[in-house]
C-alpha cells in the first residue's frame, strides 16, 4: 500500500509541534509523498494560533519542495450541535479541514448517545473533510451510526497513527479502530490515513494503521489516499458547496 498524501500533520503554529511549514514539506519530498496537508489547530486549543493565522493562509505557496500543500485546520468539536471554532465563511477559504475531540475543548456530554450526535452533526457542515481519530474511547461512539452518516455525508473516518501508539494518551484506540473498520468495510465507507505528526520525522509514519488495516483485510479501494487525486476528490472542499 502506498500513500501519496499525509492528510494530518502540524506545524509550529498549532503551539505543541515543532517544525515549519518549510521543514515539514521538505521531509514529505525526502518521504516521496505528493502532498502534505498542513492542519494546525483551530482557536480554541489551548496555546495555538489566533484567526488571524487561518485568515492570512492564502499568501503561503501551495507548492514547495515538489510537494502540493493543503493548507488547512484540525477543528475542535465544541458541543453535541456540531459546532465548531471557525466560521464557515472562513472554512471556505480554506483546503481542507478535520474536525475532531478534545478535551480542553469539548463541553458537551461525553456519553456514547451525545458522542455520537456530535459526530452526526459536524459531518453535516459542508466544510468538514474528515473526522479526526475517532477512536479516542474517552469520547465513546455507535460505529454503525458514525458509519452510515459518514457515507451519506461524504465525509472521510481517519485512522490515526499516533492514536493508535502504545505511548498514546488516547483510550481503547486499537480495539475501536477495528471495529470502525469493520463497519467501513461492511457499509463500504471511505477512510483516510493520518499520521497526526508534530515533528517532520513522522510525516507518513503509518506503522501502526497499517497493522489495524492488515488485521481487518482493509480494502486499498476504500482508502483515499492512495492518490492525491484520489483524495482531492473525496474532499468535500474540492466540490465547493
Amino acid at each position: 500500500m502506498k500513500i501519496e498524501i499525509d492528510t494530518h500533520t502540524h506545524t509550529l503554529a498549532s503551539g505543541h509541534a515543532y517544525n515549519t511549514i518549510k521543514e515539514m514539506a521538505a521531509a514529505a519530498s525526502d518521504k516521496g509523498l505528493k502532498g502534505l496537508a498542513v492542519t494546525d489547530h483551530a482557536v480554541q486549543m489551548p496555546g495555538t494560533c489566533h484567526i488571524y493565522y487561518f485568515q492570512n493562509l492564502r499568501v503561503v505557496p501551495r507548492q514547495m519542495h515538489g510537494i502540493e500543500l493543503l493548507m488547512g485546520t484540525e477543528l475542535n468539536i465544541l458541543n453535541e450541535k456540531g459546532e465548531v471554532d471557525l466560521s464557515q465563511e472562513l472554512l471556505k477559504e480554506l483546503d481542507i479541514a478535520i474536525a475532531s475531540m478534545h478535551f480542553p475543548c469539548y463541553k458537551g456530554e461525553c456519553t456514547r448517545e451525545m458522542v455520537t450526535r456530535a459526530y452526526v452533526n459536524v459531518m453535516q457542515n459542508p466544510y468538514v473533510d474528515i473526522i479526526g481519530h475517532p477512536d479516542d474511547g474517552r469520547f465513546p461512539v455507535d460505529m454503525e451510526i458514525l458509519v452510515r452518516e459518514a457515507k451519506k455525508t461524504g465525509t472521510l473516518l481517519e485512522v490515526n497513527n499516533s492514536s493508535l501508539s502504545p505511548e498514546s494518551f488516547r483510550m481503547n484506540t486499537m480495539e475501536n479502530c477495528r471495529d470502525m473498520l469493520w463497519e467501513c468495510r461492511k457499509q463500504e465507507a471511505m477512510v483516510v490515513l493520518g499520521s497526526d505528526s508534530h515533528v517532520d520525522t513522522d510525516i507518513a509514519n503509518y506503522q501502526y494503521a497499517s497493522s489495524a488495516l492488515l488485521e481487518v483485510n482493509f480494502p486499498d479501494e476504500l482508502i483515499a489516499n492512495t492518490s492525491l487525486e484520489k483524495l482531492k476528490s473525496c474532499l468535500k472542499h474540492r466540490k465547493k458547496v
